[in-house]
C-alpha cells in the first residue's frame, strides 16, 4: 500500500501534474493540503475517473485539505476537534478518514507569520488541539498516521541553514516542543533521515533560485503510530516532482507499508 503526503499550492493551478503523479505513481492514499477552492470546485470527477473518492475539507480561496483514496473510503471527520479558530473563525485544516486498513489525517498546520504574532499563538494551540484529537488512534492497534504540512523543521538539519532562520517561526523550541508533545501521544516520524542524499527537503521558496540551489526545509512530515511505523518498507521525497513549469513548492512525500 502506497500513501503520500503533498501541499499542492493549489489543486486548481496544479491538477495536470496531480492527475499524472497519480497515475505513474502508483499512489493508493493521498493527504493533499492548500487546495485552494471551495469544496463545490474540488475536481471530484476527474479524480473519481482515475479510481479515486475524494474526502475534501475547503471554504475558498486559502488553506483547504483532502485525502483521496482508491481503496476505500470511510468514517470521514472534517475539521479538528477542539479547533481553537482564528479571529473568530474554524479554518479547513485538518480532515481524517479510514482507507482501507489504514486510518489518516491530512493536516495543514498554520504557517505561525512571526513569533510574537497572534498567528503564531494560533499555531501553538491548535498543535495542542491536534495531539488531543489524535491520541486515541495514536495509541490503538490499528495502523495510524498524520500526514500533512506541519510548517515546522523538527532539527536544525532539516533546514539549509539554521542561521538564515535565527528568530523566525518554523524552527523555534516551542514549535519543536509542540512536535515532541505530538509524538509522545504514541508517534514517530517513519520517514528516516538521511535518505537518498544528505538533505530531504521537502520545499523550497520560489524565489531567490532555492530549489536550484537545495536552499529547502524539511516540513512535510509522515508521524505514524507503532502499527503503522512497523509495517513501513520504504520511504522518499519525490523531489523530480518539485522540478519543471508549473510545480509546486513542495514535494510529495511518499510511504510504502505492508499491511
Amino acid at each position: 500500500m502506497r500513501i503520500a503526503t503533498w501541499n499542492v499550492n493549489s489543486i486548481t493551478a496544479r491538477l495536470p501534474r496531480l492527475l499524472a503523479w497519480l497515475e505513474s505513481s502508483g499512489t493508493d492514499v493521498l493527504c493533499l493540503q492548500e487546495a485552494k477552492v471551495a469544496e463545490e470546485q474540488f475536481p471530484v470527477e476527474a479524480l473519481r475517473e482515475l479510481g479515486y473518492e475524494s474526502a475534501v475539507h475547503a471554504t475558498g480561496r486559502w488553506n483547504g485539505v483532502a485525502v483521496l483514496s482508491r481503496v476505500g473510503l470511510e468514517d470521514v471527520v472534517k475539521g479538528l476537534p477542539g479547533d481553537p479558530g482564528y479571529e473568530g473563525a474554524q479554518e479547513p485544516r485538518a480532515v481524517s478518514a479510514t482507507c482501507g486498513p489504514v486510518r489518516v489525517w491530512s493536516v495543514y498546520v498554520p504557517n505561525g507569520r512571526e513569533v510574537g504574532h497572534p498567528h503564531y499563538a494560533y499555531k501553538l494551540q491548535w498543535l495542542e488541539a491536534l495531539r488531543t484529537a489524535v491520541a486515541g488512534d495514536a495509541a490503538g492497534a490499528r495502523p495510524f498516521a498524520v500526514l500533512g504540512d506541519y510548517n515546522i523543521a523538527p532539527a536544525d538539519d532539516d533546514v539549509y541553514d539554521r542561521a538564515a532562520f535565527e528568530s523566525a517561526t518554523h524552527v523555534t523550541p516551542a514549535e519543536r516542543a509542540a512536535l515532541a508533545a505530538l509524538r509522545e501521544s504514541g508517534l514517530s516520524d517513519v520517514v528516516p533521515r538521511p535518505l537518498k542524499y544528505d538533505h530531504p527537503f521537502t520545499y523550497w521558496d520560489y524565489r531567490q533560485l532555492c530549489f536550484p540551489k537545495n536552499r529547502g526545509m524539511r516540513i512535510d512530515l509522515v508521524y505514524g503510530n507503532g502499527p503503522f511505523a512497523a509495517a513501513v518498507k520504504d520511504a522518499y521525497v519525490d523531489r523530480e516532482e518539485r522540478k519543471g513549469k508549473g510545480a509546486s513548492d513542495h514535494a510529495p512525500v511518499v510511504v510504502d507499508l505492508d499491511v
